[in-house]
């Protein structure tokens, strides 16, 4: 029996009615990984960190849940290749995390402001967007392959830790569980460790965040996944930009948009999952801005504003590219397929932007 094929509209207005819920709760619970970063470098409060920290418990939890229910095989996506390219990540991750400080925020959650009328996000959303576009298939394209992608090193398997643990001859269904039990164990027992992390808002960004990421999995892998296509007789994940299997990104999925809008009369380019997700979390953002009337323009203060924030953006945006993500699509998605890189490019990203604030606020003593 011929499996029948989803419609790819389908796959975008699913992805776009999560993207609603991103951009609500993100906005609501002021979800956001450079805040968090800055809030414990500059003053000591984990609270926001213990939000993000949830939000990658609960997606780990939730993805091995789906794959030991045998309804999405996470294998198949950017993040398990069995090539580690350990300097895109480090470099990609550091690049991202300076660009993310600048910029006064990462991809989310410049989605997240320009929802609630943030016009610098608009820019920042523009020339990040540009800049991941150089990146994939531009002059920066050429340097990240022939410079950084290159320093890779070969595994005998996937990166992700249960094939490494299954390599080593264990079962791979206890190796999924054993790798999930002791990441996302770890994870959510130090988000919840302390009361402060038993908040409503807390609680409430980890959570959906988490699940949302879950359920972007769920949408492309199983709900996208076609075995055989009866065009190709191949192997499909219909309506995704990378082929694969694939939960939220915010760095591709920007020049993605971007390509759409000034390539519209082609007929071969669609709305795919990371571009509705994007767009729905701007929607998302602004329904709760405006029902709260907490909509407000707000604009660069002055010309070093401006320029810092581009600075940012294009670092965000070859970085997010070379690294395969941001503090959502690797800090989140990829760390929930428990991939080596993933974790490799998060810890890079919150270096650069905790060296970044120290630099910010070593400048500020010195002028005052």
């Amino acid at each position: 029996m011929e499996q029948p094929v989803v419609a790819s509209s389908t796959i975008a207005w699913l992805a776009f009615a999560l993207g609603v819920v991103f951009g609500a709760v993100g906005n609501k619970t002021h979800f956001c990984t450079l805040g968090a970063v800055s809030d414990v470098v500059n003053m000591g409060d984990w609270r926001r960190m213990r939000m993000w920290m949830l939000a990658i418990a609960v997606a780990i939890i939730g993805t091995c849940a789906l794959q030991l229910a045998g309804l999405v095989d996470v294998s198949k996506s950017i993040y398990t290749g069995s090539r580690l390219r350990w300097l895109s990540h480090v470099l990609g991750g550091l690049a991202f995390g300076v660009g993310m400080t600048l910029a006064s925020g990462c991809g989310s959650k410049t989605l997240i402001r320009l929802g609630g009328g943030n016009l610098k996000s608009l820019v920042v959303f523009v020339f990040l967007g540009l800049a991941a576009s150089m990146t994939l298939r531009g002059v920066f394209g050429v340097w990240r392959v022939q410079w950084l992608d290159s320093m890779a090193v070969e595994l005998d398997s996937a990166q992700h830790l249960p094939a490494l643990l299954a390599a080593g001859g264990m079962a791979p269904e206890r190796a999924l569980l054993l790798a999930t039990t002791v990441v996302g164990g770890l994870l959510l027992a130090a988000a919840l460790a302390h009361r402060e992390a038993w908040r409503a808002d807390i609680l409430l960004g980890g959570t959906v965040v988490g699940l949302l990421v879950v359920g972007g999995w769920y949408v492309t892998g199983h709900i996208g996944y076609v075995a055989e296509h009866p065009e190709t007789l191949e192997e499909a994940f219909i309506g995704t930009n990378s082929g694969r299997a694939e939960s939220f990104s915010f760095v591709a999925p920007l020049a993605y948009t971007l390509e759409l809008l000034m390539l519209w009369s082609d007929a071969s380019r669609i709305v795919t999952f990371g571009i509705a997700g994007a767009l729905g979390v701007v929607v998302g953002s602004a329904l709760l801005a405006l029902t709260t009337r907490s909509f407000r323009i707000e604009s660069f203060r002055d010309a070093g504003d401006l320029i810092r924030h581009l600075l940012g953006a294009v670092l965000m945006g070859f970085g997010g590219v070379t690294a395969l993500g941001c503090t959502i699509g690797q800090g989140v998605s990829g760390i929930s397929a428990l991939s080596l890189g993933s974790m490799l490019t998060t810890l890079s990203i919150i270096a650069g932007a905790a060296l970044t604030m120290k630099v910010q606020y070593w400048l500020l003593l010195r002028n005052a």
